[in-house]
């Protein structure tokens, strides 16, 4: 089963959220909550070996500290590697993307994020990246995951942090989630 993990902002009525359903069927996805102790709180009855992670952005973050926590597989949409830095402009009232509701970004919840930071050593990697991410630099993922044997990294060229193009990655996904 595909676990969906939102990014900053979003929801599950996501087009990730549609494209993945429309190739896979069923899928695990729900609104997180904005604090991201509770996010990972409510993400970990799902983490299971049979269930497949996959996180964009800020959910590329929560995917790669559940699947450290629990040695499970992830795929990371152009992770937020440091989301306690990127986001530190968003402290206050903020919009999701989806449907234009209010959300509070705190400044604790940063502190919360850099204590849910982990290295990639135990879980399973398929990291996709797009060199247009205007919001995050691509490189620095790059060079986090290229050489670690527990990760496969594909990088195209040119597109946006909002990986508009999922579409052409399914298969490579269903791979992954298949495969050891």
């Amino acid at each position: 089963m595909i676990v969906y993990i939102h990014g900053f902002g979003s929801c599950a009525k996501s087009n990730k959220t549609k494209i993945l359903k429309s190739y896979f069927g069923e899928i695990i996805a729900f609104d997180l909550p904005t604090e991201p102790n509770e996010a990972v709180k409510k993400l970990m009855p799902y983490c299971k070996p049979q269930n497949l992670l996959v996180g964009s952005s800020l959910g590329g973050f929560y995917a790669m500290h559940l699947a450290e926590k629990f040695g499970l597989k992830a795929v990371l949409i152009n992770p937020s590697l440091k989301p306690y830095k990127t986001l530190k402009n968003f402290v206050g009232t903020q919009y999701r993307y989806c449907d234009s509701k209010p959300f509070e970004w705190k400044k604790k919840y940063l502190k919360q994020l850099k204590e849910l930071k982990v290295k990639p050593k135990r879980g399973s990697y398929l990291v996709l990246l797009q060199s247009g991410d205007e919001i995050l630099n691509y490189k620095k993922t790059l060079n986090k995951f290229k050489n670690r044997p527990n990760a496969k990294v594909v990088v195209e060229y040119g597109g946006n942090h909002r990986f508009e193009n999922l579409q052409d990655y399914l298969c490579l996904i269903d791979n992954f989630k298949n495969n050891n």
